[in-house]
């Protein structure tokens, strides 16, 4: 093929990658013009992008990737005037099979990336992320992964404490609680425990600042004082739960100060009084918010932003089976994470809320259903504030205003 034929238009599709992206370039026929690797590197990335401009007079890029492996690449093309459109992986992974050939290759991934761009509009357009949204995206992921590891050391410290005492596993609560996992930095075994006694451990515990000190010590000491044998592997065990509770301590006051720089990043932000004014959106929840939804620019109204939370029903119609809805499959399982713990908490206080949540209740909703309808409701109020600029308030705006 003459690589000096120039054309009106060209798509590009990047099946993009940590070390390296694939690109492929087609014309207005579907026809292939080049398909290269490019490394992810910015001199390789300007000169693909020098390149594919070279052969049109208009080049739309599209990626199957929106995250950390297209920084470099999306912001290189958006500094360039370029168009670049989001191909979701579900997409390209369902279409490969109506293409020619059984082979799975980065150049077939990325030519079905373009064609897909050629052939379709509706793709999210995609541009440079500000910096408070990603910000609070690398924040509330990075949170994301401390709660994850605090959850791996508390399983592991549980199945330990079976191990040596059965009764000290079952008497706390050691994920709620910071008073049983501080007397576990230095008494783990029964033994130790009732040599110990309530009114030393008492002194102990509350040299250290537990809150009832008194009610952790009795307990520990009860629980010991169910079981006098000793337990095989008992001493090693009991040096293993020693370290994960100094590395569970560890890890508390690492997520306080992640949960601390999230806090300030997101009051940082303008919407952040409208958003923290609404019953259960908290400061983290709603950085997490900002974090997924950014401006609200890629949503035309409140239907939208909830169809991307799985909160609208779909259709299922079929021949005469009409009016038939059922729950949608893909959505954004984080936001719809976000409105329904934000409806959880605001139904437990008095308010509009719960009078929702109570009269759904007595329409035979269940618990999770009742819940969700909250949520979808209040997508639809938390729109608006945003829209409208103002906070959150019991009473209608009408109604306030009169």
């Amino acid at each position: 093929m003459d690589l000096s034929t120039s054309h009106k238009r060209v798509w590009v599709g990047i099946d993009a990658g940590k070390g390296h992206h694939w690109a492929v370039g087609i014309d207005a026929d579907g026809e292939t013009l080049f398909s290269t690797k490019v490394i992810n590197d910015e001199a390789q990335i300007l000169t693909l992008i020098s390149t594919a401009r070279e052969r049109a007079d208009e080049v739309r890029w599209a990626v199957d990737i929106s995250g950390r492996a297209s920084t470099l690449l999306v912001a290189l093309l958006v500094a360039h005037g370029q168009q670049v459109v989001y191909v979701p992986g579900r997409t390209v992974n369902r279409m490969t099979g109506a293409y020619r050939g059984e082979g799975k290759t980065d150049a077939k991934d990325a030519r079905v990336i373009a064609d897909q761009a050629r052939m379709r509009r509706d793709f999210a357009p995609l541009g440079t992320t500000p910096e408070l949204v990603s910000t609070l995206q690398l924040l509330t992921n990075h949170r994301a992964d401390l709660i994850a590891d605090r959850v791996r050391l508390i399983n592991r410290l549980r199945d330990l404490l079976v191990g040596i005492c059965p009764a000290l596993e079952r008497a706390f609560d050691y994920s709620a609680a910071k008073g049983p996992v501080v007397m576990l930095t230095e008494y783990q075994t029964p033994a130790v425990l009732r040599r110990i006694g309530v009114k030393r451990l008492t002194t102990w515990l509350e040299r250290r600042k537990v809150r009832g000190a008194d009610t952790v010590a009795a307990k520990a000491v009860e629980a010991a004082q169910a079981q006098q044998v000793a337990l095989p592997g008992e001493k090693r065990a009991a040096k293993l739960v020693c370290d994960l509770a100094h590395q569970l301590l560890a890890l508390d006051e690492r997520i306080k100060d992640n949960d601390r720089e999230i806090r300030e990043a997101f009051r940082s932000d303008d919407r952040a009084e409208i958003i923290e004014s609404m019953p259960g959106m908290g400061p983290v929840l709603g950085a997490e918010f900002v974090a997924i939804v950014g401006d609200l620019s890629g949503y035309r109204d409140a239907g939208r932003l909830a169809s991307h939370a799985g909160l609208a029903p779909v259709a299922r119609d079929s021949g005469r089976r009409t009016g038939n809805y059922h729950r949608p499959k893909r959505y954004n399982r984080r936001l719809r994470h976000i409105f329904y713990m934000a409806a959880q908490t605001a139904m437990m206080r008095p308010g509009p809320s719960r009078d929702y949540y109570l009269k759904k209740r007595a329409e035979g909703l269940l618990h999770t259903q009742a819940l969700l309808s909250l949520a979808r409701r209040r997508v639809d109020v938390l729109w608006a504030m945003l829209r409208d600029g103002r906070l959150f308030t019991s009473a209608p705006p009408v109604t306030q205003a009169a």
